[in-house]
């Protein structure tokens, strides 16, 4: 009987489990046993090759050359680590090997990375999985036990791929046209282009606000029978007769009433509305909410919370799988958890873990924001494993992001934060002429996981915290109190704040608040990019000169505000690549053909090719040109199809596009990109386009892009000169 090959993703990992399996006879990158050869690739091994592979002529950028589309996406080793490839080729297909064992990370990548490295060395050996969510040596023992056949995850396979050769298409099509286009060295992708749009969006927010100063009216209060003071506001009802507004937008106004109020130098409680509220334990770790805790705490970015986790996960062997977008732990945790509790039962976590509230039997409770099986996906939420950790060993971020996640598991088991919130209304002047104000108050009755917090420093909402958890006197309907003071604030409207990585982070999670508000609400779940992607995407946009770091915040550069000018819509939202997301979800889950999900791809490529050609007379800067010299497409001007929307001139037509007769007289800026219906399974003729500029709408059939669905849309000319698509009626 042959040896298993064992393929780690990287050669720590393959070391883990070389010590597991008692490999430790060493060969030139893997080291073997009577039974297992365990190797390692050093990350991605496999990469898609570059458009020059294909046809040597795409070696120089010309836009004629575009869209690339090639039938089959072609496969090729990255240089720098060819010797390990080569070494896993010869093991894969050693006649010594029965079969293999897919050991890379548990999740997309780690899948594309051995599937790519087995479709290159031409291997037609069986291979089977193994699956971990911790590199303890108990969890990696398990895992081994549990194999299962490769084929299994093929879907997740497809998914990867799919999401590679798109992000390929995308990215080297868009930044080719566009580059060439603008003279630039431009970069456009799938995830990054809407990510960047988000920052540039919020920045025109801020560039554009405008500040109001308002004023608000603040009075000091005391009970007769107590020495201590308490505060209220000024407000009027809103025309909902429901929301209080404190905010008086005339100074003189402002004035007016604390003249009115003040010589009075009492008020009547009118009401006391005492509610009561409970604030529930947050849930466990999921990476994106380990990287936002990690940005908000302590200042990390994204990345470099990811790198920490990672090593904790691989090198300390001190927490579970971080790349996990799940935020719950299945049914078959519970004893696991008993005795994670136990291991880190260490004096830095003692008295938190003292506190934890148990049943009568002294039992965990256990309830559905712990324990869920139907929110678990590839991976389980973020825990600590069952070694004992030893924090001295740690580097101090490695301490403050494995604390994060401890005293997380522990928090979870904490009782609710319950407290009344308590409003009171009262009235100064007479009933004739009553104004009216309002003083809040809280009466915590369970701090319960609050317990845990107490030290921290207060958040970045103080001043509104402080006025709503204020001591309230005991006070009720019909009593009098003085007024003791009474003061005038001065106050600005805000601008929205820049975003920070973790508000970015939220931004990317929940895209589909940035999509247009007639699709908002289907949109509502989609988000750009994946837990385990989303740092790599945000460094990605600072190393293109797209976004820089200033202190916390990130803020878009020239380069990145003009980029987004100059692109179509369809690019910059999140609605394409949020469906897309959803998309390849859905081929992992075996709900959608990956055949149909490229084609969407293809169609959408062939419409970024178009779009670039409708220039918007922006430049960038002499330091952001790229030095190539790129062709730009002529062709025949004798043929006049109409004239044209924006300027009356005749509208002809060369071997990519129609455009009119004035462009550079009047410098008119109409291009009509004959391929800009192929995204829809359409051809624009030159008899369609004479008519639309008759003003014509022509009722045709056609796919939807972004969802593969069938039926009729009218396609017409607006009167910005651009082929638009409306009344599109779903075939049934």
């Amino acid at each position: 009987m042959g040896k298993i090959l064992v393929i780690a993703e990287k050669p720590s990992v393959g070391r883990d489990y070389a010590k597991v399996l008692g490999c430790r006879e060493k060969g030139e990158g893997f080291l073997s046993s009577d039974q297992y050869i365990v190797s390692w690739a050093v990350g991605h091994l496999i990469e898609l090759c570059e458009p020059e592979k294909y046809d040597p002529k795409y070696k120089k950028w010309n836009y004629q050359d575009l869209p690339i589309i090639p039938n089959e996406i072609k496969l090729q080793t990255i240089r720098k680590t060819s010797s390990q490839f080569q070494v896993l080729k010869k093991l894969m297909n050693s006649p010594e090997v029965d079969r293999i064992i897919c050991g890379t990370d548990s999740g997309r990548e780690g899948e594309l990375i051995f599937r790519y490295i087995y479709q290159v060395a031409k291997c037609k050996k069986p291979f089977d999985r193994l699956w971990v969510s911790s590199m303890t040596e108990e969890a990696i023992s398990r895992g081994f036990r549990d194999v299962k056949d490769g084929h299994q995850y093929d879907s997740l396979y497809q998914s990867a791929r799919c999401r590679s050769e798109a992000d390929w298409l995308v990215g080297i099509n868009g930044s080719r046209a566009f580059s060439i286009k603008y003279d630039a060295l431009l970069s456009i992708g799938r995830v990054q282009t809407p990510t960047l749009a988000i920052i540039v969006g919020r920045q025109k927010e801020i560039d554009n606000f405008v500040p109001e100063d308002y004023y608000e009216i603040r009075l000091t209060h005391q009970k007769a029978d107590s020495p201590d003071k308490f505060e209220s506001r000024y407000f009027t009802l809103a025309e909902d007769g429901k929301t209080r507004n404190t905010r008086i937008t005339s100074r003189e106004e402002a004035n007016s009433i604390l003249d009115r109020v003040m010589p009075v130098g009492k008020a009547e409680v009118l009401s006391v509305e005492k509610t009561p509220k409970k604030q529930l334990p947050p849930l466990l770790y999921d990476l994106t909410e380990l990287q936002r805790d990690g940005n908000r705490k302590y200042g990390f970015s994204a990345n470099k919370v990811l790198n920490i986790a990672q090593s904790l996960y691989e090198t300390h062997k001190l927490l579970t799988y971080p790349r996990t977008d799940s935020r719950y732990l299945p049914s078959d945790q519970k004893e696991n958890v008993r005795k994670t509790l136990h291991a880190i039962n260490i004096p830095e976590f003692h008295q938190a873990l003292k506190e934890i509230p148990v049943t009568e039997n002294g039992q965990l409770r256990f309830n559905s924001r712990i324990i869920d099986d139907s929110k678990i996906t590839d991976h389980h939420a973020i825990i600590p494993t069952l070694k004992k950790p030893d924090l001295s060993k740690l580097s101090a971020d490695e301490r403050k992001i494995y604390e994060l996640v401890a005293l997380r598991l522990i928090e979870v088991f904490y009782l609710p934060y319950e407290y009344d919130s308590i409003e009171v209304i009262l009235g100064v002047g007479s009933d004739e002429s009553i104004d009216h104000f309002l003083a809040r108050g809280k009466v915590v009755r369970e701090l319960g996981f609050m317990k845990l917090h107490q030290k921290e420093k207060a958040p970045e909402n103080k001043k509104k915290q402080s006025e709503e958890e204020s001591e309230l006197p005991s006070l009720a309907p019909g009593e009098i109190v003085s007024i003791k003071d009474g003061k005038l604030d001065e106050k600005k409207t805000q601008p929205p704040k820049p975003f920070t990585e973790a508000t970015l982070l939220t931004a990317m999670e929940y895209a589909g608040r940035f999509v247009e508000e007639e699709v908002r609400e289907q949109m509502e779940k989609l988000s750009l990019g994946t837990p385990a992607t989303r740092a790599s995407i945000i460094e990605r946009l600072i190393q293109v000169g797209y976004i820089v770091r200033r202190g916390k915040v990130l803020l878009p550069t020239e380069k990145g505000k003009k980029l987004i000018e100059i692109l179509p819509q369809e690019l910059k939202s999140p609605e394409m690549t949020g469906r897309w997301e959803k998309a390849l979800d859905k081929i992992y889950q075996g709900g959608m053909d990956p055949v149909r999900f490229m084609g969407s791809i293809e169609r959408y490529v062939r419409y970024i090719v178009g779009s670039a050609g409708n220039e918007a007379g922006i430049r960038f800067e002499a330091d952001e040109r790229g030095k190539k010299t790129r062709k730009k497409p002529s062709g025949d001007r004798s043929l006049s199809f109409g004239k044209c929307p924006l300027c009356g001139g005749n509208v002809l037509k060369n071997s990519k596009a129609y455009y009119c007769s004035n462009w550079k007289e009047k410098e008119c800026k109409l291009t009509i990109w004959i391929s800009c219906l192929d995204r829809y399974g359409l051809s624009l003729t030159d008899e369609m386009m004479q008519e639309l500029l008759q003003g014509k709408k022509l009722p045709l059939k056609m796919t939807m892009p972004q969802t593969a669905e069938k039926g009729t849309g009218e396609v017409y000319l607006s009167k910005e000169g651009k082929v638009e698509i409306q009344n599109f009626q779903k075939d049934h």
